[in-house]
């Protein structure tokens, strides 16, 4: 317990009118956030055609979010602790705003991405800064409630992206997309001015890890620039020096954590084999989803010929899945540990990506793309709860937050050098196409994904212990988050974890 704690009066109790403004806000700001990383992967095939963009252009597009939410995340709920949850969230909703702003007016693809990359340090800023404000804002007995409550909506944010991007693309503009934003964080504003109560954390250090986020961003930038290049153009002197610099700021990231005394991310976590093993685990799967979700929907446009309204919806059922799975896979892992659903949820993950790679011109939906998109709903509902709950409950209790922001990060920078990477991998950003490149590309995240669960059966082989304090923690790095399993209006707070 913080200073801040023990002095905080008890909070907002749920159903008052302060709660419904709390949840209000932090819901529509995520929302937000989740809803346009959903609509830009189908609105890609549009970009591409307006601005001229190759695959490259249209991986940078998707990458310059990335590379600044996966290097910020964890800084930002120090910066939250330190000069106030509600301002620092407001600070994100509003360079969200902004950022969007700057996408929807974009003339030129470099134009387009500095804007995306704008938009990933407003989304590091609010999405765990949503989290935080509801933890600090309601009473410790209505927490789980709330967040369950936060989760749900922001699914169905997950849920809706697909729908409205493919609707605004073919109706109007992809500059739409991100113009949709600018109400919704108006409105995120007005309501956390007027609403929402300030808080702090008053033992957080003084001193922040700058220094560490601006390696982490540059260690990410220069490994994903190095990949994207190679596949453009024949290896040479740009791409092995973007390399080596990406390489040598990820070193230095290191050694500056190690040496820190309030590091960004503190090494010693990774002591518990077991939290390292998850995260390895963590990495694996999403470095299969990211490029999955990436490619599957230009694929289906460019390729099969569906408009952006169908292609986003073809993915539906696996948002549909893991709304109606996710909080039984959570209870089911708490009875019978977690092994069993790590090792064959990634299985089955592979297993519709193997189905994805046989895709080819005039595939129909029903014989050809839902069967292979029902594995990988069915393999995501069975492994991400587990997942994200067995990596909080491998840490210390003291690192919780800690290893949320961990394991959200490295999902993310796993989904970032994915999409860099396969694509060039399975040369789908050389002569290939994407007609040609996306069977491969398929097959290697296969691969990725069957890694995950054999490294899960093989490594582990025993139940999570629960924490010493008795509490469980809940939360997921991927898409989407849901109620933790068994949480009910009287239940203590049992964590949670971010998402973008």
């Amino acid at each position: 317990m913080t200073a801040e704690d023990a002095d905080a009066p008890e909070g907002a109790a749920w159903g008052t009118p302060a709660a419904r403004w709390m949840l209000a806000a932090t819901a529509l700001a995520s929302g937000m956030a989740f809803l346009d990383s959903t609509v830009v992967n189908v609105a890609l095939p549009a970009i591409s055609g307006d601005l001229d963009s190759g695959v490259a252009g249209l991986q940078w597009t998707a990458n310059g979010y990335m590379v600044t939410l996966s290097s910020l995340i964890l800084l930002s709920g120090s910066l939250s602790d330190r000069y106030g949850r509600v301002r620092v969230f407001s600070a994100g909703v509003a360079f969200f705003a902004l950022a969007s702003a700057l996408c929807s007016l974009a003339p030129t693809l470099q134009w387009l991405i500095a804007g995306r990359v704008l938009q990933g340090v407003g989304g590091a800023l609010l999405t765990p800064g949503s989290l935080a404000i509801l933890q600090a804002g309601f009473r410790k007995r209505d927490r789980a409630r709330a967040i369950g409550a936060w989760s749900g909506l922001t699914g169905v944010a997950s849920a809706i992206g697909p729908f409205v991007g493919g609707w605004l693309v073919d109706a109007g503009s992809w500059r739409l997309i991100f113009l949709i934003n600018l109400p919704i964080a108006a409105v995120v504003l007005v309501i956390a001015r007027v609403h929402l109560p300030e808080s702090r954390d008053a033992e957080a250090p003084e001193r922040l890890d700058y220094t560490g986020a601006v390696l982490g961003m540059a260690g990410l930038a220069g490994l994903s620039y190095a990949l994207i290049a190679a596949g453009e153009t024949a290896a040479d002197w740009r791409v092995a020096g973007a390399a080596v610099a990406g390489a040598a700021a990820l070193a230095a990231f290191a050694a500056v954590e190690r040496r820190s005394r309030h590091p960004m991310l503190p090494l010693d976590i990774f002591s518990s084999s077991r939290f390292t093993i998850t995260n390895i685990i963590t990495v694996a799967m999403y470095g299969a989803l990211g490029p999955q979700m990436f490619l599957l929907v230009i694929y289906l446009q460019e390729v099969l010929g569906y408009s952006a309204l169908a292609a986003g919806a073809a993915s539906l059922p696996i948002t549909v899945l893991m709304l109606a799975l996710s909080g039984q896979s959570g209870r089911l892992a708490q009875r019978i540990g977690p092994r069993w659903q790590l090792g064959f949820g990634p299985l089955v993950l592979a297993a519709g990506l193997v189905l994805l790679s046989r895709l080819e011109p005039g595939t129909s939906y029903p014989t050809g793309v839902l069967p292979g998109v029902v594995l990988v709903g069915l393999g995501l509902s069975a492994a991400v709860a587990p997942l994200t709950a067995t990596v909080l409950a491998s840490a210390a209790e003291r690192h919780a937050g800690v290893a949320s922001g961990v394991n959200n990060t490295l999902a993310r920078t796993a989904q970032l050098i994915g999409v860099a990477a396969v694509p060039v991998l399975a040369g789908v950003s050389g002569d290939a196409g994407i007609s040609g490149g996306f069977g491969p590309a398929m097959l290697i995240t296969a691969g990725l994904a069957a890694a995950a669960g054999l490294l899960a059966l093989a490594l582990l082989r025993r139940r999570t212990p629960a924490p010493a304090s008795g509490r469980r923690f809940c939360g997921v790095s991927g898409p989407p988050l849901h109620r933790c399993p068994g949480s009910s209006a009287g239940d203590p707070l049992r964590g949670g974890g971010e998402r973008s």
